[in-house]
């Protein structure tokens, strides 16, 4: 009953929200125009605005030909300035959190976050949750599992004690406020379970929680085997688990068995999780293993920004969060209002954080529109290519590859990830890494490796560099069970937090045979 009002309540404090998401949608134009032009107003006097004469700037077009697009690696000194404590320097608001990511070339970046970064987050997830009581009143009548990422190792992080906190407790903190407060008197587990920094600790730990709730009906994670991963432990450490739990529970849980999803959550509607691109074949192994439980795309959300979001079961641009520019094949920049359908472009955002002109490294494509307002597929990252011998292999590119290529087989996979692989031997190659669902008793086919190696070879760099012979051919390996939590584990020790390693289908480093081939801890 207090999860059901908490909704309730969280959901009346979005109304409004809601309905300016909803004008905006019929003129995205316009509400782009008044977030830039406040963006520019607002921060004319901090050295940013001060070195790019943000007083000057009276039009989009002006504002394209005073600033530069710029990446974070072209922006790291303003940001070790702003860690340090100096205040105006990309914003007059105080920064009061910087927001730690995993960088494309660097091994973390650190985003600042204002109160303005808060409110534009609202003001995308304030329309999702409006929309989803509508759609699914059911998801929202009992308690939810939102997504809460174990920490990693504080050894791993020496920036902290700095003048300006890093990360938030919680995920929930990004809310702020009521909305916060409303939020954790939903949860099915709380926030200090995040802070539990080993692995095999949490998952227990976190399904001792779950299990504790029977009337669990949202769950809200990042990539769909973030939630697989767990009820793949369930079997191993059942009866422990239910040691755990009060009485009454654990004996209906004993009847129902840990293999039955659906029995052990009956009430369980909605789960929220990323299922474009490179995880779209996880989140359809989630859907196989929840039937009747609706699999809900998130939408396109970084630390940096929200791009997309879940709302009338499209996932149009978050319209009124950010100012957004859209780079087509030919650098050329266009607005929110510009697009056209079908077309691909890479996302350039502009933030109430300070970013101004900040290349996501995103690449997305336009599934019509809402209004007229455009809705958008996350096609892969932009920013993430290999390159060892002038290959330029890109995680769009490969993702497409990958797509076609196991649509083709009907392959049930769990796991796909391309990575190089070095040999003194012979010349690097690249390598495909196969999980199948654990049923799956099928061979591969006999002529999946050389049309893995035909399709990348549509890529001509890639093309020239095998028919110089500095590449050897593509090859596939099948690997066991567990090749998604080796990959988390693997990145984990490298510092990454779980909810900020975003799934791929290319990984730039090499030794990742080795790795998944060794077992799951």
């Amino acid at each position: 009953m207090i999860a059901r009002l908490a909704h309730r309540a969280w959901v009346r404090l979005n109304l409004g929200q809601e309905r300016r998401f909803r004008r905006a949608l019929a003129d995205p134009g316009r509400a782009q125009k008044e977030l830039l032009r406040h963006y520019l107003r607002r921060n004319a006097d901090t050295l940013v605005g001060i070195r790019y004469r943000f007083g000057r700037i009276d039009s989009e077009e002006s504002y394209r030909r005073r600033v530069p697009i710029r990446t974070y690696d072209e922006m790291v000194t303003d940001v070790e300035l702003i860690a340090a404590g100096q205040p105006n320097v990309w914003t007059r608001e105080k920064v009061v959190r910087l927001q730690p990511s995993s960088g494309s070339t660097t091994a973390r970046k650190l985003v600042p976050f204002t109160r303005r970064s808060q409110r534009e987050f609202q003001r995308a997830v304030g329309p999702w949750i409006v929309d989803l009581y509508r759609r699914r009143p059911r998801a929202l009548s009992g308690r939810a599992y939102w997504a809460i990422s174990p920490k990693a190792s504080s050894r791993l992080d020496p920036s902290r004690g700095g003048p300006i906190p890093i990360g938030f407790d919680d995920d929930a903190a990004y809310l702020g406020g009521v909305a916060a407060r409303l939020v954790d008197r939903v949860l099915a587990v709380p926030s200090c379970v995040s802070h539990i920094e080993d692995l095999d600790e949490f998952r227990q730990t976190t399904l001792r929680y779950l299990l504790a709730t029977p009337d669990l009906g949202l769950v809200s994670v990042w990539h769909p085997s973030f939630f697989t991963l767990l009820l793949d432990a369930l079997p191993s450490h059942w009866d422990s688990l239910l040691e755990c739990l009060p009485r009454g529970r654990a004996a209906e849980l004993h009847a129902v068995g840990p293999h039955d999803v659906r029995a052990i959550w009956p009430r369980l509607d909605v789960v929220s999780c990323w299922r474009d691109a490179h995880a779209a074949h996880p989140a359809r192994e989630l859907e196989r293993r929840l039937r009747g439980v609706a699999i809900e795309g998130k939408g396109l959300l970084a630390t940096e920004a929200v791009v997309t979001i879940p709302y009338a079961e499209r996932h149009p641009l978050a319209v009124r969060s950010h100012f957004f520019e859209f780079l087509d094949e030919k650098d050329r920049a266009h607005g929110a209002a510009e697009l056209r359908d079908g077309a691909t472009y890479r996302v350039v955002v502009t933030t109430g954080g300070g970013l101004y002109r900040y290349r996501l490294g995103d690449r997305v494509r336009v599934r019509g529109f809402l209004g007229r307002t455009p809705c958008l597929e996350f096609l892969g990252r932009d920013d993430r290519v290999s390159d060892r011998c002038g290959e330029k292999l890109s995680d769009g590119f490969v993702a497409q590859v990958l797509r076609r290529l196991l649509e083709k087989h009907s392959a049930d996979v769990r796991f796909a990830m391309l990575a190089p692989e070095e040999s003194t031997a012979e010349a690097p190659r690249y390598r495909l890494f196969l999980e199948l669902d654990e049923r799956s008793t099928a061979p591969l086919a006999n002529d999946l490796t050389t049309q893995l190696d035909e399709s990348l070879s549509e890529n001509p760099h890639y093309r020239l560099a095998r028919s110089l012979g500095q590449l050897a051919p593509a090859d596939v390996l099948r690997v066991e069970v567990g090749a998604h939590q080796r990959y988390l584990e693997s990145k984990r020790r490298a510092g990454q937090r779980l909810g900020d390693i975003k799934p791929t289908c290319l990984d730039t480093d090499s030794g990742w045979t080795e790795r998944m081939m060794a077992p799951t801890e």
